[in-house]
């Protein structure tokens, strides 16, 4: 049995309020706890120590949980994680393609439900490692970007080479969370994304970034 004063967990959520409730609950059980307040400063912090546990908050700014989970999943396939939300009752109603081990609902979930998910992770941490380790995790990218026509777009970075490139996409498409898939622009390895619906990006930056990637887009297809 694994100490849990052995144990590291890394609570990322940007509601500062339940970040501390969470991070007190671990603290008490025993657990080695620190926080993060977004996507980027988990990951930020994941280059410093890696956790064995992680809870992810899906909803949250700049980088959302569902494209965190999914970052984690491919640069970090031995930690466990477990997806945390107030959108959703149950895991069944979480969108397909959300990269965890288990879900946690928000308000909803006895405290006791999440250390009972906890501690069964980590008694099954080594078997769900050799699982992880076989499984494609998609990449989740923000959607509503729209070049200088109009046309809706995404930036995809790809798993493989790590460039990214613009990539139109028809109304529906953009609308739509199911796992969709495409070949790198330049190395035309097949990259499985998810249109993130949590995230809608609307802006005078943004709009300049259309314009920019139009012109990408153009180039591209003259080659």
């Amino acid at each position: 049995m694994v100490s849990k004063a052995k144990v590291k967990i890394l609570v990322v959520d940007d509601d500062a309020s339940i970040r501390t409730s969470l991070a007190m609950l671990l603290a008490e059980e025993g657990y080695e706890v620190s926080t993060a307040v977004d996507g980027f400063d988990a990951l930020l912090q994941l280059k410093r120590s890696t956790p064995d546990v992680i809870t992810s908050d899906l909803n949250m700014p700049h980088m959302s949980g569902f494209e965190f989970l999914s970052v984690v999943r491919r640069r970090f396939p031995h930690i466990s994680v477990i997806a945390i939300s107030g959108a959703f009752n149950n895991a069944e109603q979480v969108p397909g393609g959300v990269i965890a081990d288990a879900f946690h609902a928000k308000g909803q979930d006895d405290p006791q439900v999440l250390l009972d998910s906890i501690a069964e992770l980590i008694r099954t941490a080594k078997a769900r490692s050799i699982a992880h380790d076989s499984e494609s995790a998609p990449v989740w990218i923000p959607r509503n970007g729209k070049d200088s026509n109009g046309v809706p777009y995404v930036v995809l970075t790809c798993t493989q080479c790590l460039r990214s490139f613009p990539l139109s996409v028809p109304g529906e498409a953009s609308a739509s969370n199911e796992i969709q898939q495409t070949p790198c622009l330049f190395c035309l390895n097949k990259v499985r994304y998810i249109i993130d619906f949590s995230i809608s990006i609307a802006s005078p930056r943004r709009e300049s970034m259309g314009r920019v990637f139009s012109e990408a887009l153009r180039k591209a297809a003259g080659k």
